[in-house]
């Protein structure tokens, strides 16, 4: 979702990202057959409105970077819905569903950096063998492991839903560090 920021302001970014909320609900209700309160649905329902109403000034349309951005909507409220019933399931547990994620991700991950030409910028990077960049690196991902491994537990011991909702409040911190350095935000009482 992040190629969709490119044409879409920080406000409306968050709103879109929502929509995340409510279609992990719908995923759990149907493939999971969850049922949750009346007082969740409203929670989440009032999350979307209040994010609809912050962006509501900085309607910029780019139909190319919305379009992007609820296409992963759908596929992040969908990895959660399937995480946590393979999880239920306890077939293959907690870390072989990392394992295989990462594995079955190995080769679409390739093809989309090759096709992007990403792959090349890398084995062109000038401080590719430079030392700090190689530890830097391999910490950035040893903290995108622990990342991927507390999303999954917390996934496993709530539900679907309440890791959508954990994310979203990590997007808060995010919107507000944004708001000051980012340079695309326009104050407004409404959507600070």
């Amino acid at each position: 979702s992040l190629s969709g920021t490119k044409h879409v302001n920080l406000p409306m970014f968050v709103a879109l990202r929502r929509f995340t909320i409510l279609l992990t609900l719908i995923g759990e209700y149907i493939l999971l057959r969850y049922r949750v309160s009346l007082g969740v649905c409203l929670s989440v329902v009032l999350m979307i409105i209040g994010a609809l109403v912050a962006a509501f000034n900085d309607l910029t349309f780019d139909s190319i970077s919305y379009a992007i951005i609820i296409v992963s909507d759908f596929f992040n409220a969908a990895n959660g819905v399937i995480t946590k019933s393979k999880l239920d399931s306890k077939e293959i547990g907690k870390y072989g569903l990392l394992y295989y994620n990462a594995l079955f991700m190995i080769l679409p991950a390739l093809l989309i950096s090759l096709i992007s030409g990403d792959f090349h910028k890398v084995i062109n990077y000038k401080e590719l063998y430079n030392i700090y960049f190689i530890i830097y690196f391999i910490i950035t991902c040893f903290l995108g492991l622990l990342l991927l491994l507390s999303t999954t537990l917390c996934t496993l011991y709530n539900s679907a839903l309440t890791t959508s909702i954990v994310g979203c409040m990590k997007n808060v911190a995010t919107t507000y560090i944004g708001v000051f350095i980012g340079g695309d935000y326009s104050f407004n009482i409404i959507n600070f």
